[in-house]
């Protein structure tokens, strides 16, 4: 399929139009808004990205497992935005349940408790293992763009150690922010070809010409998730979706091709 978007589902009832914001069960408004939003943007999509803490805060599980199934049913793959960090049995526990309970193609995890935080992940060789690396939100550089002892920033380590010693099975990515181009193409130039998942396009502020420029020479994926979902809160909701995800497909292309 010719399209780098990947469609965040990032369920606010708050925000769905009011036939499915007044149920009283949130499994069954969270999967109807989700299936009308994945049946208007399936064929613009290279995959889709349920965000966790979105579903598990409503008490939505069973809509995750519902729309993992369903994006699944339509052979587009489902990145797990989860960002798990943890060591000994819980890390464990946490890979279990991103790729056996609910079945995800990939997952992301947090790197910052180390190497055997991530090892349950990375263990398994079919799934994709999307490591954060440079966020972005700006309270990332707090953290990430600390200096270390070598003159490297804590970001270009990750970048390094990612593309390398923990990447044994091929099957690691890595997360860096659409809004900063400046370190993205530094994490472009330590990883080579890897595949970076781009957040932040859209409600976030990034610049799809920009990142596209700076990411350029690996497997880039551009998400956005608000600004297509919650283009219209009316009826239309899932039209007003096709609209902006085809528009954000189609810049992505025309910048594509004039690189």
């Amino acid at each position: 399929m010719d399209t780098r978007l990947c469609v965040g589902l990032d369920p606010e009832p708050r925000q769905f139009p009011g036939h499915l914001r007044d149920r009283s069960d949130f499994n069954d408004s969270v999967f109807e808004f989700n299936k009308a939003i994945i049946d208007a943007t399936v064929d613009l999509t290279c995959c889709y990205k349920p965000q966790f803490a979105h579903f598990a805060a409503l008490g939505a599980e069973l809509a995750l497992e519902r729309t993992i199934r369903y994006i699944q049913d339509n052979n587009v793959p489902v990145l797990l935005d989860v960002k798990r960090g943890d060591i000994g049995s819980t890390a464990e526990k946490y890979a279990i349940e991103a790729f056996e309970r609910y079945g995800a193609d990939a997952a992301t995890i947090n790197p910052y408790l180390g190497y055997d935080a991530m090892a349950p992940y990375l263990a398994y060789k079919d799934k994709g293992i999307f490591i954060l690396c440079r966020t972005s939100n700006e309270g990332g550089r707090d953290l990430q763009n600390l200096v270390l002892d070598n003159g490297r920033q804590l970001f270009e380590h990750v970048a390094e150690q990612a593309s390398s010693v923990w990447n044994s099975h091929g099957n690691v990515a890595l997360v860096t922010g659409a809004t900063h181009a400046r370190e993205l193409r530094c994490i472009r130039e330590i990883t080579g070809q890897m595949t970076f998942l781009l957040p932040g396009i859209g409600a976030q502020g990034g610049d799809i010409a920009e990142s596209l420029s700076a990411g350029q020479g690996g497997g880039l994926i551009i998400s956005s998730s608000r600004a297509i979902l919650y283009a219209s809160s009316g009826p239309d909701f899932a039209q007003a979706a096709r609209v902006v995800a085809e528009a954000t497909r189609n810049e992505i292309r025309a910048h594509q091709l004039a690189a």
